[in-house]
């Protein structure tokens, strides 16, 4: 890995939550030395409100947060991803397209909010759960030093990171 801004793709079912919420949390903590993406394996086509409503209180921008299907990043033309990590049980055992560039992939399983059934109130709690286990993890990613490891260790480091709660 070099010096230059990192891409990272965040894959889920719905692109609706979870990797929406991800996207946003590493493109602010990020520095310039990331910039996130996400996208979904059959997405919704609309980001849940109480996904935007934890961004917002976390002071975290998503203005641009869309629900995305992730053929957009394997296509010609699309960004070269250097990770790409899937944020669902459920993607992480689909056959995902082929990336370009051979990015080092890791899954980093979050239980989904949007599947929670309980009051809005509860609802909101299980989306503030799931953002501070992304954000541990993603304020752990962000801390490696990803210029001098080497492509295995790196893949490992971004493991044990998913194992993280």
């Amino acid at each position: 890995m070099t010096d230059k801004t990192l891409n990272v793709l965040f894959l889920c079912h719905g692109n609706s939550a979870r990797s929406i919420m991800a996207e946003a949390l590493l493109n602010a903590l990020g520095n310039s030395r990331f910039l996130a993406y996400s996208a979904g394996s059959h997405p919704t086509g609309a980001v849940d409100p109480f996904a935007l409503e934890r961004l917002a209180k976390e002071g975290i921008p998503a203005e641009s947060a869309r629900s995305k299907d992730w053929s957009e990043f394997a296509q010609t033309g699309a960004p070269h991803m250097d990770f790409v990590i899937t944020v669902c049980d459920r993607t992480a055992g689909e056959a995902c397209p082929v990336w370009p560039g051979k990015p080092i992939t890791a899954h980093w399983g979050v239980i989904d909010p949007v599947a929670y059934s309980g009051s809005d109130d509860q609802k909101r709690l299980e989306f503030g759960k799931v953002f501070g286990i992304l954000h541990r993890r993603l304020s752990l990613f962000t801390s490696l030093n990803t210029s001098s490891l080497k492509q295995l260790a790196l893949e490992q480091k971004l493991r044990e990171i998913g194992q993280t709660g």
